[in-house]
């Protein structure tokens, strides 16, 4: 019996440099699925606490299907470290951004962020990120 050859997964290449890019092309990066857009969405993330227009951006991109579906462990999402990325900048601009996004989750979602937050309510949640 001959074995066949397993299939060769496709390269991502080089990560490109978010580091570099301006808030639309990181926006834009996440939108088109790019496969580095975890990448692309913690940078956007990072510039938060002190960038409205991340905020803006952040908060628009937590209503993507593809955010909301993408897990980075157990139920964690993309959405929702966004989500917590807005809540711990702990701007007001920030917070409402995130409580809107949190109140566009489903009723499950939103018990499950609750529950994982360890809060009984969103505005109650005030996450650090290292």
């Amino acid at each position: 019996m001959h074995a066949e050859p397993s299939p060769r997964l496709p390269r991502r290449g080089p990560a490109p440099a978010v580091d570099q890019m301006d808030n639309a092309e990181l926006a834009r990066m996440i939108e088109a699925e790019h496969p580095y857009r975890g990448k692309a969405l913690f940078e956007l993330c990072d510039r938060v606490p002190h960038d409205d227009d991340a905020v803006t951006k952040v908060a628009m991109l937590t209503r993507l299907t593809s955010l909301r579906r993408a897990r980075l462990f157990d139920r964690v999402s993309l959405a929702w470290s966004a989500i917590i990325a807005l809540l711990a900048a702990e701007t007001t601009n920030a917070r409402d951004e995130a409580y809107a996004a949190f109140r566009a989750l489903d009723p499950a979602e939103q018990r499950d962020m609750l529950d994982y937050l360890e809060v009984t309510a969103i505005e109650e949640a005030h996450p650090r990120i290292a």
